[in-house]
């Protein structure tokens, strides 16, 4: 390429000075011209073979020139070319990024389409395994169509019966309103049973019922006291445990009877005088504020041995002071008091809680007494390991008897 561009250099050198050379020529005279013309001829013939040398050098310049220029034209068009396949390149980075980007969102669509298959499959096995139940449980379902008609049956039966029970509810609220006015009526002769017989104990002396078992001495059993709060009542009085005088307010010696009883019940009294029975709170209330009392207690050991306690000052406070015990002195032939635990407590029944024991005592040991945390002794308490006498280690119980009667001064006990 190089050795072209030399060559085209010197031919228009060589050209130049030919055109400078015929110009002058052109310039002289006419006279010359025959002169000139011998001129030619021989400049002719020197500059004619380097003519003939440089026309193919002219020809090869001018395809030179020619191919310098297509060569351009190719350099433009493969500049071209290069921004394209530059830009193509970019295109293909970025088509190559979103076919990654697709690659991995097919990869994520397998996978939850594996998940997919996999949960299907589970489905497809819970499906079967329920069928399998519903199979099973289709017996189960006429089972339970003939129950749902048989409760509908009952439903209806049971309506029934409501309408009746509201019947025999208002029958009853009836009857409720006689018995009220029977109570009324009750007390009402009562009063006028009361005031006769303190009309008759004014006129009659020697008729005259006694509030204690004192006045029948040595003639035990069954007898009747007068109280002018609650009337006329039985009481069994006893002159062979500790002499005459005595009336028995609680006795354990059968077995035969519950002492787990409500409030109501410990109240009135409960029991058969010949067996186990509890005279009631109420009554002995009554008993012992008429005057001072003493309380014998009777106790048979499972051995059969017999101890008794005694106490000075007995006495149970009204309704509204929760029946609280006071017990007084101490003594007997039993080795230690177990019911000082019991001083100053108020009764307790399941359905009355007194004590100061987080539960109830009641309900613990089913029975109502004057429980505190919960007792040392209670005499109340069910046949067993329970009814006992605590004085450290317990003694066992199968008999037990609460007396009392009023307290002798020491010249009615010397007699």
């Amino acid at each position: 390429m190089c050795k072209i561009k030399i060559n085209s250099v010197l031919f228009l050198i060589v050209l130049e000075i030919f055109l400078v050379t015929t110009s002058a020529f052109e310039e002289t005279h006419e006279s010359d011209r025959e002169m000139e013309k011998q001129f030619l001829n021989q400049t002719s013939k020197s500059v004619k073979p380097l003519l003939d040398y440089f026309r193919p050098v002219r020809t090869e310049l001018e395809d030179s020139e020619i191919k310098e220029k297509k060569l351009n034209e190719l350099n433009s068009d493969l500049i071209e070319k290069y921004h394209d396949i530059v830009r193509i390149h970019e295109k293909f980075m970025k088509e190559e990024a979103l076919l990654d980007k697709y690659k991995t969102k097919i990869l994520k669509g397998e996978n939850d389409m594996q998940l997919c298959q996999n949960k299907v499959e589970e489905l497809e096995s819970k499906i079967k395994s329920q069928k399998q139940i519903i199979d099973k449980l289709t017996p189960i379902s006429k089972l339970y169509d003939e129950c749902k008609k048989e409760v509908a049956e009952k439903s209806n039966s049971l309506e029934s019966s409501e309408v009746q029970l509201k019947q025999l509810k208002s029958r009853l609220f009836e009857k409720d309103e006689n018995i009220w006015r029977l109570n009324a009526n009750i007390e009402k002769t009562r009063e006028q049973h009361q005031t006769l017989i303190d009309i008759l104990n004014k006129t009659l002396p020697n008729t005259i019922i006694p509030s204690s078992c004192s006045p029948f001495g040595d003639s035990p059993g069954v007898h009747q006291l007068n109280d002018s709060g609650i009337g006329l009542f039985d009481v069994l009085c006893d002159s062979q445990l500790a002499g005459p005088g005595w009336i028995v307010i609680q006795q354990r010696v059968g077995g035969n009877e519950s002492f787990n009883r409500n409030w109501a019940t410990y109240r009135k009294g409960f029991g058969a005088m010949d067996s186990d029975f509890f005279l009631g709170l109420e009554k002995i209330h009554r008993i012992t504020s008429l005057q001072r009392f003493e309380l014998y207690l009777h106790l048979v050991t499972l051995n059969g041995s017999t101890y008794n306690a005694r106490y000075d000052d007995f006495k149970i406070s009204d309704e509204d002071s929760g029946y609280k015990l006071s017990l007084g002195k101490f003594s007997g032939t039993i080795i230690e008091d177990a019911m000082k635990s019991s001083e100053n407590t108020k009764f307790t029944t399941f359905d009355r809680d007194n004590d100061i024991n987080y539960g109830n005592c009641a309900i613990d040991y089913e029975s109502g007494w004057w429980h505190t945390n919960c007792y040392d002794c209670n005499l109340n308490a069910p046949y067993g390991p329970a009814l006992n006498w605590f004085v450290g280690y317990k003694i066992y119980l199968k008999e037990a008897k609460m007396l009392i009667r009023p307290k002798r001064s020491d010249e009615e006990v010397s007699k």
